[in-house]
């Protein structure tokens, strides 16, 4: 084959597989809609349009619904996506309990299922994450998409965990150890960027061109959104502030470094130095302004607020959203957070930026990784 037939047959079939995405797309975010309407709104002729949304039906991910409104002449036929027609495994691996769910094309959750860590090390941990996947896959009433996974770590692009330190896992191809042996496509990210993702695509009707979520749980990590992009920086670490040393001076760190945020602010560390039994009577001393507990909770999220600062200054973003079991901490901890932030940023930056309670995001980072699958695999634009 010539070179010019060959880059002109891929040329081809790359146009018609982004003409196919933009299709998709606007049956995902404007459906029930006529073939006319996505013509006129992605710019193709009607003819193409006929022709990918037949592709589609053919697929069985998409369907005609019924007929629209007439302006003058015959009442169009609609078309919408069908939100149960593909099921996506996804994975919320944290730092003590794996969770596994099945979720449709519009990221609604079913067939929870959990396992514990306790007692198990790198590899057994690897192997909790096939069971779980085969337990919630025997549910599956569609076909499958692929697998989409949130972890704690460092992981790079291709879906291998650089660094877990409280997985024990280093250099794991994850990505590649869950396609072959399960047979779908699967995509691996930092549990923080899937947060990110998931408060972006799924969060409400606003969406900001640039984002900065923030979790904060049993660790502290950031997810970063710029020019409604995911960014990674230049090694996939972008966002790794929970292992920033805040304080020379502190205890160890599970990285092996001393007075990471992590030591200060996390969840584990503030129910240390309050001194309580547990994170639940933590909240509840806070909440009825326990002068004993106050102190330490002002303290952790003044550190945060600190790192806000950095973050503002350097990437200019004006939109926080803090998620996460912290979260239920409340106002007192909130208005440290904001207090010091504005402290320590620039007076137009600290007016201008949004910090917001993003709530405990108990499955944000299923919904993250549901995202993320769905925007690789379909190239879907994702609305709640």
């Amino acid at each position: 084959m010539a070179r010019t037939e060959y880059l002109s047959k891929a040329t081809h079939a790359q146009t018609r597989a982004h003409n196919a995405a933009l299709v998709l797309r606007a049956l995902y975010d404007l459906g029930p809609i006529s073939r006319a309407d996505v013509a006129r709104l992605t710019g193709l002729t009607r003819t193409s349009v006929g022709e990918l949304v037949a592709d589609l039906e053919r697929d069985g991910l998409a369907q005609d619904v019924g007929r629209g409104p007439s302006t003058g002449g015959k009442q169009p036929t609609l078309v919408a996506l069908k939100d149960d027609a593909r099921t996506v495994i996804t994975l919320d691996l944290g730092e003590r309990t794996f969770t596994a769910a099945l979720a449709n094309l519009r990221g609604e959750l079913t067939t929870k299922r959990t396992g514990e860590l306790e007692g198990r090390d790198g590899h057994q941990a690897v192997q909790l994450v096939h069971e779980l996947i085969d337990d919630v896959r025997r549910e599956a009433t569609s076909p499958l998409l692929g697998i989409g996974v949130g972890t704690p770590g460092v992981v790079d692009a291709d879906g291998t965990i650089r660094w877990a330190v409280n997985l024990d896992w280093q250099d794991l191809p994850l990505a590649r150890i869950l396609e072959e042996r399960h047979g779908l496509p699967a995509v691996v990210a930092n549990d923080s960027r899937a947060a990110a993702l998931a408060t972006y695509l799924f969060g409400g009707d606003e969406r900001p061109q640039n984002l900065v979520v923030i979790k904060v749980g049993r660790g502290v990590g950031a997810g970063i959104i710029l020019r409604d992009q995911l960014f990674g920086g230049d090694g996939d670490g972008a966002g790794e502030i929970g292992h920033v040393v805040v304080d020379p001076d502190g205890i160890e760190c599970h990285c092996g470094r001393f007075g990471c945020l992590e030591t200060v602010a996390s969840v584990p560390a503030v129910v240390r130095a309050a001194g309580t039994a547990s994170f639940g009577e933590l909240v509840d001393r806070t909440t009825a302004g326990d002068d004993r507990v106050l102190p330490v909770v002002l303290a952790a999220g003044r550190a945060i607020g600190a790192a806000i600062a950095g973050l503002t200054g350097a990437l200019d973003v004006r939109h926080i959203t803090i998620v996460g079991s912290a979260t239920a901490l409340g106002d007192p901890w909130f208005s440290a957070i904001r207090d010091e932030a504005g402290r320590r940023s620039l007076g137009p930056l600290a007016r201008d930026t949004r910090i917001i309670d993003g709530g405990t995001g108990e499955d944000v980072t299923l919904l993250g990784a549901c995202a993320l699958l769905l925007t690789r695999e379909l190239g879907l634009t994702v609305h709640r």
